[in-house]
């Protein structure tokens, strides 16, 4: 017999597992105009980091051993919108973005681990499919997805530039490491120029003194601005702001931020040479905010003795910090004073958890000195919760009502979903997000965000006092987490997918110190995780997992009828999408496509399989297709298909699997066909069909 813990859990995931896909046509209809969208991304911001988000708490307890950091605007964004709980993709730079940009998870998306510079997948983006909703889209800042050469022999060696990725326009650091460097004509810390461009225009030479901050944000307005002014000013924008920031070495600004915020104030571009912004003047990596210019702290927690300064890095990640706050808001402040922050959707958020890198010489950094990650344990590289949680703040007057504060937990892929549907549209089948337009709209449907990490690093935890002891100097290796409901399922060091995971019960324990899986008889929830983990990922020969090969357990269903259900439906997108309404649900007994009469149809059945095996599915299309095996997407013919076959396969065990199998005509006069085959340990191809239950 169950206990009471594992019944209440098992309920949720039964709960997730059965949650009819709702398409929110209320929520549209309210915004039958197109948002603007703005995402902004920091770089290394814990959640900790964030006036509202712990640092506030920290000042009102007035401690005099715990210094704390002030972000007054960002405090106010939050006031005047909803902040979110809200995870990562992944807890270091580049998968993590890869994930946001593809609206994939890490068990899905083509960047993991630490693959820097690597080519994002040549698939949906959150550009390409803004630019197909109607939207000019514009990257600035860091992008470090770019493929090929570590140096250029031409703009070409870079198969995944942004301007191939679904941007209009693009202004930033391309190459991971020269985001290291925030003045990148000077080169302070590296020792040499780094590259600028603007779309495929090395601008670099012209960066005198241009702090990368400031630099990007005059840039961001820059383009607000002209877009308001174009030809194009009735058609909405969508912006990727991607900050360097605070991230690497923690280098100052010039001078003072620019008085005024906005349209006539603030960071401003200039176009000058030499003199690109209006804080390309005075002396780099010098100006400390005075807030913390001369602050002291109690540094051995004893009234007793004098006070000390605080340390030179802690002043400057203060004003680091400081100063994003003063960016975003002059951003937000320009929407105000061109008259359309009614009608842009701004989200903030930061890429992973804090990290605990100065670049400084002999300036060490800790991420406990502001106790960055908040009220959790972990830092960056970590999938404790502090590495992963971000301060996520979503802002939209008139839109999303003020101080809200979202107890629902999101992740950072299911961007793409929220701001698809602000525009009107249905996410790819391909993103593994849900929308979050209706819980910030206030709306009583909300679909559960699907919350899967996965990641790899050589490496331990600090030793912080203030991490419970069960979470200092641990190995990390290869880790998983898994969220359901209140429910965090965790790995660390994982040897194999018999490794059980740790269990909290989040909400009530957020620094994780009291794993249930020692508690509690979990059996029945173990292996459903060992499980569940299996079915929701696709294994990358480029980022190898230990449970790679384990065998994807069946579902104990036993279906009583054979074939198919097809669901119809028409799909108005450019992509396949779930159906939004089906018009009719039929039994058939094979994909003969005479009965789809739409121009898009669902297939759903169970695959009965025979024996443990290795089994390969192959599908050929005139049209487009997409297959998942319970939540892996194991065959994306959708984007960019070119009507060959697509062979993958997966280790399967014996018994039933879900199968769904997506098709949409396409626009060519051939009729609709789809071929559909599968075979076991090299065996003879079979129909797929022949072998389908519902």
């Amino acid at each position: 017999m169950l206990n009471k813990l594992t019944q209440q859990i098992l309920l949720i995931v039964l709960s997730i597992a059965s949650q009819i896909v709702i398409f929110n046509k209320a929520t549209l209809a309210q915004n039958k105009t197109k948002p603007n969208i703005i995402f902004i991304l920091t770089d290394d911001l814990g959640v900790g980091d964030v006036g509202v988000f712990f640092q506030n708490q920290r000042r009102l307890a007035n401690q005099r051993n715990k210094p704390f950091a002030i972000t007054p605007y960002l405090d106010k964004m939050a006031a005047g919108g909803a902040m979110l709980n809200q995870y990562c993709a992944a807890p270091v730079c580049a998968p993590s973005r890869a994930s946001i940009l593809l609206g994939q998870s890490q068990g899905h998306a083509n960047v993991r681990d630490n693959q820097f510079d690597k080519a994002l997948a040549d698939n949906y983006t959150l550009g390409n499919v803004m630019q197909m909703a109607g939207y000019r889209t514009a990257a600035i800042g860091k992008w470090g997805l770019q493929g090929g050469q570590e140096k250029t022999d031409g703009i070409d060696a870079w198969p995944a530039f942004p301007l191939k990725r679904g941007f209009d326009y693009y202004m930033g650091y391309v190459r991971h490491k020269d985001g290291h460097e925030h003045y990148p004509k000077e080169g302070l810390y590296s020792g040499g120029q780094k590259e600028v461009y603007e779309n495929y225009k090395n601008i670099s030479d012209d960066l005198d003194k241009c702090y990368t901050g400031d630099l990007f944000t005059a840039v961001a307005k820059k383009y607000i601005i002209n877009h308001t002014k174009s030809k194009e000013k009735n058609k909405p924008f969508f912006m990727y702001l991607a900050y360097d920031t605070p991230h690497a070495v923690l280098q100052l600004p010039t001078q003072a931020y620019p008085n005024g915020y906005g349209l006539n104030g603030g960071m401003q571009w200039s176009g000058k040479k030499g003199a690109m912004i209006n804080t390309a003047s005075g002396t780099p990596d010098s100006w400390l905010d005075p807030e913390y210019a001369n602050v002291t702290y109690d540094h051995d927690d004893n009234t007793a003795t004098a006070e000390k300064p605080w340390p030179n890095v802690y002043k400057r990640y203060a004003t680091v910090t400081k100063r994003i706050d003063n960016q975003v808001n002059d951003v937000l402040e320009l929407l105000k004073d061109l008259g359309i922050a009614d009608n842009t959707l701004v989200v903030f958020t930061s890429d992973n958890g804090p990290s605990i890198e100065s670049y400084l010489k002999n300036q060490p950094f800790e991420s406990n000195f502001f106790e960055s990650f908040g009220k959790f344990d972990g830092i960056k590289r970590d999938l404790l919760e502090g590495g992963v949680r971000t301060p996520t703040i979503a802002y939209w007057p008139n839109h999303i009502k003020p101080n809200q504060q979202i107890k629902a937990p999101s992740i950072a892929y299911d961007w793409m979903p929220t701001f698809l549907e602000a525009a009107g549209f249905c996410a790819p089948i391909v993103a593994d997000g849900v929308s979050l337009l209706p819980q910030l709209l206030g709306k009583p449907i909300q679909q559960k965000s699907n919350i899967y990490l996965e990641y790899f690093q050589n490496g331990t935890t600090p030793k912080y006092q203030e991490f419970d002891a069960s979470h200092r100097d641990i190995m990390r290796a290869q880790m998983q987490m898994l969220r359901l409901g209140d429910t965090v399922a965790l790995r660390y060091n994982i040897k194999n997918n018999e490794d059980d995971f740790e269990i909290y019960a989040i909400n009530k324990d957020p620094k994780q110190r009291n794993n249930l899986a020692k508690t509690e008889d979990l059996t029945v929830l173990q292996k459903y995780l060992k499980g569940r983990v299996l079915q929701m990922r696709k294994a990358d020969e480029s980022a190898k997992r230990p449970y790679d090969n384990a065998l994807i357990p069946a579902l104990t269903v036993k279906p009583s009828t054979k074939g198919w259900q097809l669901k119809t439906y028409n799909n108005s997108e450019f992509w396949i999408t779930e159906p939004k309404a089906a018009k009719v649900a039929l039994r058939v007994e094979d994909l003969n496509l005479d009965k789809l009469k739409t121009n898009a149809g669902l297939f759903e059945g169970y695959i009965f399989l025979p024996e443990d095996g290795n089994y390969t599915f192959n599908l050929k299309a005139n049209g487009h297709a997409f297959l998942r095996i319970h939540d892996i997407a194991v065959i994306d013919a959708d984007y960019h298909y070119n009507g060959l076959d697509i062979s993958e396969t997966l280790n399967l065990a014996k018994g039933y699997h879900p199968i769904k199998l997506y098709f949409k005509k396409s626009d060519t006069k051939k009729a609709p066909a789809i071929e559909f085959t599968w075979q076991s340990n090299g065996n003879l191809l079979k129909t797929v069909s022949s072998n389908i239950y519902h």
